[in-house]
């Protein structure tokens, strides 16, 4: 396997073995590395769930770290002996159920970086968004919003995401949302978002199941099929790698639906009271 600098960068996954609700053992991992290798992904930033609650707690993250560090260990040298060519690099999914976790451990951040995945607590907008992520920014973390087209609660448009990317955090969507597998209300709102030019970065979310899928290949055929080839590539590849140097994501113009397909999503949008 040759051209590591080729290919796609996915920054949020769930491939450390044993650790939450992704890859359960070895097996997993192979089967969903290669899926990943075969989608044309070619380096990786896995995130397993951490609640930001935990880095409060001394004794209970360092219990909780040791168990990643040595997952992770496993899932490097699996990669090092099966798939050479995949540059691995780790960081996680920090569900922020308290306002101020402490995230200056570098494991906490992607491919230790400054910027950090972050996801609200059960798929839920909660009160006071804008505060913590103004925390979270003073403190020297860039917060990278997970999925903001799965949250409910949020306002009818979207716009409270709108406000997250005003506040300096960045959006992240999940390729399965722009070919339905999160339901219809996801796919709107993913591509309402990529209407306003809000999406910083696409990103697999795989769960690391053998009967799962990373859904790049289907996302990008759709992207292409709306005529937005070009903010795929800076969505699904030059945004990923600039977030892995530690570089700013570049803006992404806003996606005009080629069809009349928008017309109808755009008709979806306003014969509902809410999202």
């Amino acid at each position: 396997m040759r051209g590591e600098t080729r290919g796609f960068t996915d920054l949020h996954s769930h491939l450390v073995p044993g650790v939450d609700d992704g890859a359960r053992n070895l097996g997993d991992v192979r089967v969903s590395l290669n899926k990943m290798w075969q989608a044309g992904v070619r380096r990786i930033i896995t995130t397993p769930h951490l609640d930001g609650s935990l880095t409060r707690d001394r004794a209970l993250f360092a219990a909780r770290m040791d168990e990643m560090d040595e997952a992770w260990g496993r899932l490097v040298e699996l990669s090092k002996e099966e798939f050479p060519g995949l540059a691995l690099h780790r960081g996680h999914e920090v569900m922020l159920d308290i306002p101020d976790p402490d995230l200056s451990d570098s494991r906490l951040r992607l491919a230790g970086t400054s910027f950090v995945l972050v996801e609200w607590p059960g798929l839920r907008v909660p009160p006071s968004t804008g505060p913590v992520l103004e925390r979270l920014l003073s403190s020297g973390v860039k917060p990278i919003i997970a999925h903001p087209e799965r949250y409910r609660g949020l306002d009818r448009g979207g716009n409270m995401a709108g406000e997250w990317r005003d506040r300096g955090a960045f959006l992240q969507v999940n390729y399965a949302s722009l070919v339905g597998r999160y339901g219809d209300l996801a796919r709107r709102r993913a591509l309402g978002f990529l209407e306003r030019g809000w999406v910083d970065l696409l990103a697999s979310d795989f769960h690391g199941r053998p009967h799962l899928s990373p859904s790049l290949t289907e996302a990008r055929q759709a992207m292409a099929d709306w005529g937005g080839g070009t903010q795929f590539g800076l969505l699904a590849d030059v945004n990923p790698k600039r977030v892995l140097r530690g570089e700013d994501p570049l803006p992404v113009h806003e996606l005009f639906v080629k069809t009349g397909f928008w017309d109808r999503i755009r008709g979806a949008f306003q014969s509902r009271e809410r999202w």
